[in-house]
């Protein structure tokens, strides 16, 4: 990957950082098209979600460019819980994921940028966590400071939230934001021709 120019459909710097753990310097271009869920379960929705961020950085970007688009949400019985707008509904949601299990699920799409088209391949893994059980003065501590404010769920598992985790099923990179384990192994299958799909470049508004 290190040989081929990667676009990061994302200014998230922990999915920047997991890929350079990896040997890969990406050039950062965030997706700016506005986000439209259909699909039903975690799983679907941050699918679709890193298509669309893909497909609209992979419009301006040159042949030969490899394109990252990935979304990740945290779900508690099949609830999505995004970001927290507000210090209070972090403290909600860390009060629905204490003391139990939850999945975090990341949707990855690779599009590889051709002169006539594209080809890409969208995946997602799954990582359930389990979270001590947490005292509300603890829930109020957390939720009160400024980690919790731009990660899906109210927690960074890297962060200081790490003091309340019991285990995880699966892989740890996932739930920081990015499986880079899997989105190598994607890679190299999807560079062989292994099982990708053509996707039409989305159009121009003027065209």
């Amino acid at each position: 990957m290190k040989d081929i120019k990667v676009i990061l459909a994302s200014n998230s710097p922990r999915r920047r950082e997991l890929l350079r753990q990896i040997g890969v310097e990406p050039e950062i271009r965030p997706s700016k098209i506005e986000e439209k869920v259909t699909a039903q379960t975690p799983e679907e929705v941050v699918m679709e979600l890193s298509l669309q961020k893909a497909e609209d950085v992979a419009e301006g970007a040159q042949a030969g460019a490899l394109i990252l688009g990935a979304d990740t949400v945290v779900a508690v019985d099949g609830k999505i819980l995004g970001k927290p707008e507000s210090h209070e509904e972090a403290a909600d949601m860390i009060r629905l994921i204490q003391g139990r299990a939850h999945e975090v699920y990341t949707g990855v799409t690779l599009i590889c940028k051709e002169e006539t088209g594209s080809r890409g391949r969208t995946f997602a893994e799954k990582t359930q966590v389990l979270v001590y059980p947490m005292t509300e003065e603890e829930i109020k501590a957390y939720a009160d400071s400024d980690e919790p404010m731009d990660k899906a769920g109210a927690y960074g598992i890297q962060g200081r939230f790490a003091a309340y985790i019991e285990g995880i099923h699966g892989d740890y990179n996932n739930v920081v934001g990015l499986p880079v384990g899997r989105v190598y192994q994607e890679w190299k299958n999807f560079m062989a021709g292994d099982g990708s799909r053509r996707v039409p470049l989305p159009k121009k508004e003027d065209e």
